[in-house]
């Protein structure tokens, strides 16, 4: 305790307490003011110094018991009063009285002060040593507590983090399996499961978001499943176009898988069909496959240029075909479906996927401009449409309503009416028969494909009997051409025959019996060509390639025959007889090969027969049923003899001008030459040789020697006839304006030479002077000039028994005119002699009369 403080406690211990008056008023307060005299007023004074003085008290002792921060007030209530001065001197008297109380007490406690001093001056030291070991123990407790302070720190952390971790793995235990489903649902839409991540967007929806619904990220989950469900739509319906293009580009490996499956099984039925149904007579497939290919090539030419363009290999027979919905995978339809099912647009999916589908069967229909060029081309155009309805069909049964049979109809039925079309227009470029064929058999594998699948096809094979025709057309173009080698490379010369085995390999392919050429020994001649049986062997490589059109067409025998008939009929009529029609009418053909070509034709008309018997046994139908076309193989040949006989005809006239051209008469000649001109005797040579090759041809006397007459016979007279005609033609033409009698008698000369060769006999087989008869036209008009016979002619002229019957008026007045003119021209020299003036007279005169006998016959 400071000496100050005990001063002050000494003090107020010694202050004494100055009683107040009972009821007196303290300083500051008024009492109640009362009136008294002079001698009161004393008694008053020390009354209030007595009220002051208890007041003063009473402030010293709330000083001394009072709080300093509350002395404030009490402090106020002295400044506020009026004894200010009396009070700070009580207050000086309790300092002093405290003061002596203090100096008191230290003086009775002073030498205990004293050793408190020395014990606390000692104290002092070991404080210090004290607060030196606190200290050193405080840093060290310090630098110990540091670790521990961090370790708690850390444990604090820890607990709190326990505390956080657990209320964390609670509202994770509840937000996990909502993170979960909505991973999951990223995942199967990035792995393009989108019905799956349709189902689970669903549950997210339904199950877990109403548990977590609190949470932030929940709430943009939520505004986020609408954006989802339509990413999930999208997302399948570029699945869909995807699946679209796909099946779209590979339309042409689905449809040649199923028409190879429809091939296979055709080939199936096939060896089935034509297996013997005797038990143990069961072939192996290899041999099978062998038989009936030899027989392939027994019985048909063409069986080389038409065979297996749509066959499968034995290895490819042994593999099995893989179907679409194994080449396609159509989950992306199934899919897209169900999804758009599920959010009510399946309405707008199934228009969708109509209209797309529609779109690409106008493409697929479409076909490329050089389809016709090739096989390929077809192949290709029809393994893209059967692809198609073979996606379809498999559409139509494995979804429910997606497409309907109406709609497959539909789309059938646009397809079937294009295809139809297209193939009539590219068809009619092809020029190739086995082009034709091949697209033939195509067309019905495209059919036969399509009709397993259940689609109408009748109007495919209505279709492929038009095709039949352009077939034939086809056919008979290729065989006019082979028809027109082999006549070209024909040397119309009988075939020589050496030896037995050349014998039989042409009676094998013509057939031709004669019992006198079989007993001749060899070497030895066929009366034909060799044009001959190679012709009749194209003709039946034409029947084999026509029946092998009408194969697989569901065609009646009565309507394969039919069309065999037909096609042969056309093939005879047509090409053929065009072929020999134009080989008979060649510049350089000759005699010779006019009448080889008569011989053929007459045996090729014979084996008319044969070609009927050959199309009865291939098609079975006996000629004797109703409505069987007859074959014009007859007419045909016969009208190329005919022709040919015209041709001889016509080439010998044509010699005949020849020569003709080379006369060169002096028609001013007043004598006549000792001998006829020469080139009428080198014409009458060269007749003499032509028919003397009609009686010596091979096999003509014995085979056809009454043909042989009658063609030399009718040469021969209308070599005459054609002769005389031409002889008269030289005197009536135009440019012989003059004729002396001298060159009428060397015409004379001429005539009489072609009468004796005439009368010669150069054919055999005239009877009389049948060939005489020819000139008889020149003969009567050469005597009535020679013989100047006016007068009976006149006479007679009508008359049955006229002499000069075949003379005509009009071609005597114009011969007459020629020799008039000669007589006027000669009068200029000799007018004064009588006999020319008689004779001009006379001309004049019977001029007169012949036109009188013209005019006549006209009126």
């Amino acid at each position: 305790m400071s000496r100050g403080a005990a001063r002050g406690a000494e003090r107020g211990r010694a202050a004494p307490a100055v009683p107040l008056p009972a009821g007196g008023a303290g300083p500051g307060r008024a009492g109640p003011r009362r009136w008294s005299g002079p001698m009161e007023r004393p008694k008053m004074a020390e009354l209030e110094s007595l009220e002051t003085a208890a007041e003063h008290e009473r402030i010293l002792r709330e000083i001394e018991s009072t709080d300093t921060a509350c002395i404030g007030p009490t402090l106020r209530s002295v400044y506020d009063g009026e004894e200010h001065g009396r009070f700070m001197e009580k207050l000086e008297a309790r300092i002093r009285n405290h003061d002596r109380e203090i100096e008191k007490m230290c003086n009775f406690h002073y030498q205990g002060f004293v050793d408190s001093i020395t014990e606390l001056l000692k104290v002092r030291g070991e404080a210090q040593k004290l607060k030196n070991q606190v200290t050193d123990t405080n840093r060290k407790l310090q630098n110990e507590g540091k670790e521990l302070i961090l370790a708690m720190e850390e444990l604090k952390q820890c607990r709190l983090q326990q505390r956080n971790i657990s209320a964390t793995v609670d509202k994770l235990t509840l937000c996990l399996p909502v993170l979960e489903m909505y991973s999951k649902l990223r995942e199967q839409m990035k792995s393009k499961r989108h019905y799956p991540a349709l189902k689970t967007l669903e549950h997210l929806e339904h199950t877990f978001l109403p548990q977590v619904s609190h949470y932030r990220f929940c709430k943009v989950m939520v505004d986020n499943i609408p954006r989802l469900r339509e990413e999930i739509k999208e997302l399948s319906m570029s699945d869909l176009k995807d699946f679209l293009e796909s099946i779209r580009k590979h339309s042409d490996k689905i449809g040649e898988t199923a028409m190879k499956q429809a091939q296979q099984q055709r080939n199936l039925d096939n060896i089935v069909s034509q297996q013997p149904r005797i038990s143990g007579g069961k072939k192996s497939k290899k041999e099978f496959s062998a038989s009936s290919e030899l027989e392939v090539k027994n019985t048909s030419p063409m069986s080389e240029q038409d065979s297996g363009i749509l066959d499968v290999e034995d290895e490819d027979e042994e593999e099995e075909v893989p179907g679409a919905q194994d080449l396609v995978d159509f989950s992306p339809v199934y899919r897209c479906l169900h999804i758009y099912s599920v959010l009510g647009a399946r309405e707008t999916f199934e228009s969708y996927y109509r209209k797309q589908r529609r779109k690409q069967a106008r493409l697929v229909l479409q076909p490329p401009s050089n389809m016709h060029e090739t096989l390929d081309g077809y192949r290709k155009y029809f393994n893209q449409i059967v692809g198609f309805f073979v996606v379809e069909d498999h559409i139509l049964h494995t979804t429910q309503g997606l497409v309907n049979r109406a709609y497959i109809d539909e789309l059938w039925e646009m397809a079937l009416s294009k295809t139809i079309a297209a193939l009539r227009t590219h068809s009619s470029y092809c020029s190739d028969p086995s082009l034709v064929l091949d697209l033939k058999n195509l067309i019905v594998l495209f059919a036969d494909t399509l009709q397993g699948y259940g689609f109408p096809v009748n109007q495919l094979f209505d279709m492929l009997l038009e095709i039949q025709d352009q077939y034939s057309e086809t056919l008979l173009k290729k065989w006019a051409g082979v028809f027109r080698n082999i006549l070209d490379s024909d040397n119309y010369s009988p075939i020589p025959v050496s030896n037995e085995e050349v014998y039989k390999k042409i009676v094998g392919q013509f057939p031709f019996q004669d019992a006198e050429l079989e007993k001749q020994p060899f070497p030895k001649k066929f009366p034909f060509s060799e044009f001959v049986p190679k012709v009749y062997s194209q003709i039946k490589e034409f029947i084999y390639a026509c029946l092998k059109f009408s194969e697989d067409l569901h065609l009646s025998s009565t309507e394969v025959d039919d069309m065999i008939r037909k096609s042969t009929n056309l093939l005879l009529t047509r090409t053929l007889s065009n072929c020999l029609q134009n080989v008979i009418k060649r510049k350089n053909v000759g005699l010779t090969e006019l009448v080889q070509i008569i011989i053929n034709t007459t045996h090729l008309e014979k084996s008319c027969k044969f070609l009927e018997e050959f199309i009865t046994n291939i098609t079975n139908v006996l000629p004797e049923t109703v409505h069987t076309t007859k074959l014009y193989g007859t007419t045909t040949f016969k009208d190329a003899r005919h022709a040919a006989e015209e041709e001889i005809y016509t080439n010998l006239n044509q010699k005949i001008d020849q020569f003709l051209q080379l006369a060169d008469y002096d028609w001013m000649a007043l004598e006549p030459g000792s001998r006829a001109s020469d080139y009428l005797v080198d014409l009458i040579g060269f007749l003499r040789s032509t028919f003397a090759v009609f009686t010596h041809l091979p096999g003509e006397v014995d085979v056809h020697s009454t043909m042989s007459g009658k063609v030399a016979q009718t040469a021969c007279m209308s070599a005459c006839k054609h002769l005389s005609t031409s002889l008269l033609q030289l005197l009536l033409e135009a440019e012989v304006r003059q004729l002396t009698l001298g060159a009428l008698h060397q015409f004379n000369l001429d005539v009489e030479e072609c009468e004796q060769f005439a009368r010669s006999g150069p054919v055999p087989g005239f009877q009389g002077d049948t060939l005489q008869l020819a000139f008889i036209d020149l003969r009567q008009l050469l005597d009535l000039f020679i013989q100047w016979d006016w007068s009976t002619y006149l006479a007679d002229y009508g008359q049955p028994t006229c002499k000069y019957l075949r003379v005509n008026p009009t071609t005597a007045l114009i011969l007459l005119e020629k020799m008039r003119d000669t007589s006027r021209k000669n009068n200029v020299f000799a007018q004064f002699r009588k006999n020319e003036r008689d004779k001009q007279k006379l001309i004049d005169t019977v001029a007169k009369q012949l036109r009188g006998l013209i005019n006549s016959h006209h009126s």
